[in-house]
């Protein structure tokens, strides 16, 4: 089958739309994600397509929509639910937290959650409050789930081929500001992104550049200027928070001895951070100068005018790269 040039809006598309057809336990629900399409329309044209007992809206009432889906995981379905906007998704935690995660480990084993929660990620389109939150590491801290980011349109279908098919519950993070950014070259096939390992954008001689979402292209504009200046730069895309590919991350720092790490998330207590103390855990000594967190501020993500100096570009990454450097 020939490759399409898709956007991620239309790869992850194709993916539900493959899963669904393949296999009739997967149901996709959540607000306006059947007659609509979901707000960004990733889930448009399912519903014609496999009926409203496969696709369909529901109330607002994120509890209620992550509850069920847990009912639905246990009894033999595939639900893949979504929460509109990844501020939302607070008023499901207890269900998230208490009960999807926590099932393995509950019943020894008995049961699993084979389930999906589809969330539209972070900033990046001037979007109103509860809209643009970047919650990877609250996510991540959770035992029991799983947690990703695609960065791509090929990773993003292959990933969420693997993500269905999942035994346990699966956080899947869509960076809203890459759904229609670009497009890339998708095989129609069926082909898997395994959950858990990243991928070497580019290689590098003196810098790795540790990203995921969109921080990855910022990453990649960064490299580019720090090329012009002399400087190599190996870039990683992370894809998965939860598990965190370990070996990946120890491989690529120890090649150049200095990282740079880019996260859209507040800084403290982020996934910058737990990163940073994996290396240092097990390269202490091997590093040539100390890891650099280019990340969002402390604070709630501003509104309109003020998102842009909150968000991290190629510029601060450049930075970065340039002080590990000893350029700056």
């Amino acid at each position: 089958m020939a490759n399409q040039a898709l956007t991620l809006v239309a790869s992850l598309n194709l993916a539900l739309k493959q899963e669904m057809a393949k296999d009739k336990t997967v149901v996709l629900y959540g607000e306006d994600v059947g007659f609509e399409g979901g707000v960004f329309r990733v889930t448009e044209g399912l519903q014609k397509l496999y009926g409203k007992d496969r696709c369909f809206d529901v109330p607002l009432a994120e509890a209620g929509i992550i509850g069920t889906a847990i009912g639905m995981a246990i009894n033999g379905m595939k639900p893949v639910v979504e929460m509109q906007f990844d501020g939302f998704f607070m008023e499901g935690v207890p269900q998230m937290v208490d009960h999807a995660s926590r099932m393995r480990n509950r019943s020894r084993g008995a049961f699993s959650v084979p389930m999906v929660v589809r969330m539209p990620f972070a900033g990046g389109i001037k979007a109103l409050e509860h809209h643009s939150e970047s919650m990877e590491a609250f996510f991540g801290h959770i035992p029991g789930l799983k947690v990703v980011v695609p960065s791509t349109p090929f990773d993003a279908k292959g990933m969420m081929i693997s993500a269905i098919r999942d035994p346990d519950p699966v956080i899947f993070l869509e960076p809203k500001r890459l759904y229609r950014a670009f497009k890339q070259e998708v095989p129609e096939e069926e082909y898997f992104v395994p959950l858990g390992k990243a991928s070497l954008i580019q290689d590098g001689t003196d810098v790795t550049l540790f990203a995921y979402g969109s921080m990855v292209r910022e990453c990649q504009k960064a490299a580019i200027e720090a090329q012009k200046m002399g400087i190599s730069c190996m870039v990683v895309d992370l894809r998965s928070i939860s598990p965190l590919d370990r070996d990946a991350i120890l491989y690529a720092a120890e090649k150049t001895g200095r990282v740079v790490i880019a996260q859209e998330a507040a800084r403290t207590f982020g996934t910058a951070a737990e990163i940073s103390m994996i290396i240092y855990e097990h390269l202490y000594g091997k590093l040539k100068t100390p890891v650099e967190r280019v990340t969002g501020f402390d604070i709630a993500m501003p509104l309109l005018k003020g998102e842009d100096m909150y968000l991290v570009d190629s510029f601060r990454i450049l930075e970065g790269i340039k002080k590990v450097m000893g350029k700056a």
